[in-house]
């Protein structure tokens, strides 16, 4: 059984999916191209970088050798998490940007 708009002839029904196709094609293309971007982010003033992609996937840890001290091992984690939180977190506003950029203001129950 098809789904139907009140209201709405088989032709403009057929416009409408074809545009929410479109729609959701979009955002698949802008989700992977996010998903294979890479979002670093640095804490301690560039003493610890850290990237990750679009999936939030660790790809690299970068350490000033003189930020590693064995008497403060808690800074160095914490630098660590703040640079990995960060990353993510532009990980994160990346994807939702994009979709919303795609969706260009549309608000479709069920869509992304």
């Amino acid at each position: 059984m098809k789904a139907r708009i009140p209201g709405a002839n088989n032709q403009s029904q057929a416009s409408m999916m074809k545009k929410i196709q479109e729609l959701q094609d979009e955002m698949a293309r802008i989700q992977e191209e996010i998903e294979q971007s890479e979002f670093s982010a640095s804490a301690g003033g560039g003493a610890v970088s850290v990237t990750v992609n679009g999936l939030h996937e660790m790809l690299s840890i970068h350490m000033e050798p003189e930020i590693v001290d064995p008497e403060d091992i808690e800074m160095l984690q914490d630098l660590l998490i703040a640079a990995v939180n960060e990353s993510i977190r532009k990980a994160s506003d990346a994807m939702e940007q994009g979709m919303e950029q795609a969706k260009g203001g549309l608000s479709i129950p069920g869509l992304l």
